[in-house]
């Protein structure tokens, strides 16, 4: 006789239901546990060795089989535990075969019995609900689980507790979804003193998801500005939190089992590598570019990051996705993020100071900036020089735009844009927006278009380039909440487009 119950096993966020067989037979007694199981799954059998044991429960003195079907498809990570014990378990009698045959579990067990927690019980739990079947997990992925409302999730603080479940001796409660976390206090905009451009870019790239790329000198205020842009953005909608959490989930960076609507703010280092960045490693992770998924990636230092890194952004940022490639698997993960880039104009940073640039500028500054692709640099809709801050600036008092006051119109603007394109698969902001749906609503009037059509000649504009610059008007023209595309919105998208520290750069 088999005993079945069901697991997951995950791609990238989404969760693939696995079933748990389990058989006794004749023979000398063994454990063995087949179906392409990981280092972690396969130690499975020495950790539901010792929580049986812990029950004073022992292993049945025959052959014992666990098969994880499909076979073909790989199993990583320590939460088969639960759902092999209780296989076990039942195919020994001490559980009802017929109650677990509609459960899906996950957890980790130590080697006294308790559960562990476990990462990925978000997109377990809407697996369970897509094939309408319950879940059993750790207590603390409870409340995580039961964000998604659509099945029974119970959370168990043992395996102890799970069998006395099944038996009715101690019911275990339906979990409870955890609490929204309220947003993060986030750094003022109105601490920045000077910088009127700078902040004038962010509030473009804030309301239209629009890539900035920032070049200046150190200290000018890159980092300031970059840190303070979360403050600005609207909250993410229910949509965007679930999907957002389900990327932390399979990370294990969900904690307590609230979702919170704080749009992520990832910064990695310049020594950061392909993998840390794209994704990869044990399972496929996701990267830091999936894990800014809604919300923002800033790369400081720009340059400095390795070319393959750089390369591997472009792909992304056109759409909205990255696919983790392995022998073995393709994983998808969502990767749709608002890049915030800053870079100093040279290696030595001074280029403008000719006090304190080296004897190699300007050529330095070729060089330097000439390891960011010409490809990649087009994907930038807003590239701004950051001058440094002068005293006389540093010494007056605060006297910008709070960050309150921004955040309401960069919020106004992207709820004109969700209403806009509310009909439309996969488009939320001005930065989606392409072809026919472009030319609709980013057309501008006839002296915006005669003035974009010189500018293309002159500069020339790729056709990327050309969109962008559509793309970037339409939201000054938003901000300023003004229903049509007029010569000067294409003029100040112009001017955030054609800037470098050398000369027009296109």
């Amino acid at each position: 006789m088999i005993a079945r119950i069901n697991t997951v096993a995950f791609e990238g966020i989404r969760a693939r239901l696995v079933e748990v067989q389990c058989a006794l037979s004749p023979g000398l007694p063994g454990f063995s546990i087949v179906g392409l199981p990981d280092k972690a799954v396969s130690e499975a059998r020495e950790r539901v060795r010792a929580a049986l044991s812990a029950m004073s429960v022992a292993l049945p003195a025959r052959k014992i089989v666990i098969n994880l079907s499909p076979a073909d498809l790989p199993k990583v990570g320590s939460h088969f535990d639960l759902p092999i014990a209780m296989a076990l378990l039942a195919a020994a009698d001490l559980l009802n075969k017929e109650d677990i045959a509609d459960v899906v579990a996950l957890g980790e067990l130590a080697l006294d019995g308790s559960l562990l927690p476990v990462a990925g019980a978000l997109p377990a739990a809407l697996a369970a609900a897509e094939h309408e079947m319950s879940l059993f997990c750790p207590k603390e992925c409870g409340a995580e689980a039961a964000w998604i409302g659509a099945t029974k999730v119970h959370g168990a603080s043992s395996l102890a507790a799970v069998l006395q479940h099944f038996s009715g001796q101690a019911p275990l409660p339906v979990a409870e979804s955890g609490n929204v976390t309220q947003t993060a206090a986030c750094k003022d905009l109105r601490d920045v003193k000077g910088q009127e451009r700078a902040k004038r870019a962010l509030e473009i790239a804030a309301a239209g998801r629009h890539h900035l790329l920032m070049v200046g000198p150190p200290g000018s205020g890159k980092s300031m500005l970059a840190a303070r842009l979360p403050g600005i953005l609207p909250p993410m909608t229910p949509a965007e939190a679930l999907e957002t959490s389900m990327i932390q989930s399979v990370s294990g960076l969900l904690e307590g089992g609230g979702i919170s609507q704080t749009r992520p703010y990832r910064a990695p280092h310049h020594t950061a590598s392909m993998a840390a960045m794209v994704g990869g490693g044990r399972g496929a992770k996701p990267g830091e570019i999936s894990l800014a998924h809604n919300g923002i990636l800033f790369m400081d230092e720009f340059p400095e990051f390795s070319r393959q890194v750089l390369e591997t952004l472009r792909q992304p940022l056109e759409t909205g996705d990255v696919t983790v490639a392995r022998v073995n698997a393709h994983i998808r993960y969502p990767s749709r993020f608002l890049l915030i880039a800053a870079a100093n104009p040279c290696k030595c940073g001074y280029l403008t100071d000719a006090n304190r640039a080296c004897n190699r500028a300007p050529l330095c500054a070729e060089d330097y900036m000439g390891r960011i692709s010409g490809p990649l640099l087009d994907r930038f809709d807003l590239r701004i020089e950051v001058p440094p801050v002068t005293f006389q600036d540093l010494d007056l008092p605060a006297n910008g735009e709070p960050s309150e006051a921004v955040m309401r119109r960069v919020t106004t603007a992207r709820a004109v844009q969700a209403d806009r394109y509310a009909d439309l698969d996969d488009v939320t902001t001005n930065a989606d927006i392409e072809g026919a749906i472009l030319e609709q609503h980013a057309s501008p009037d006839a002296d915006g278009r005669e003035m974009l059509v010189k500018a293309s000649e002159r500069f020339g504009l790729s056709a990327r380039g050309y969109h962008r610059v559509l793309r970037v008007a339409r939201t000054i023209a938003d901000l300023a909440e003004e229903p049509h595309v007029s010569r000067k919105h294409i003029a100040e998208a112009l001017s955030f487009r054609l800037v470098s520290h050398r000369e027009t750069v296109v």
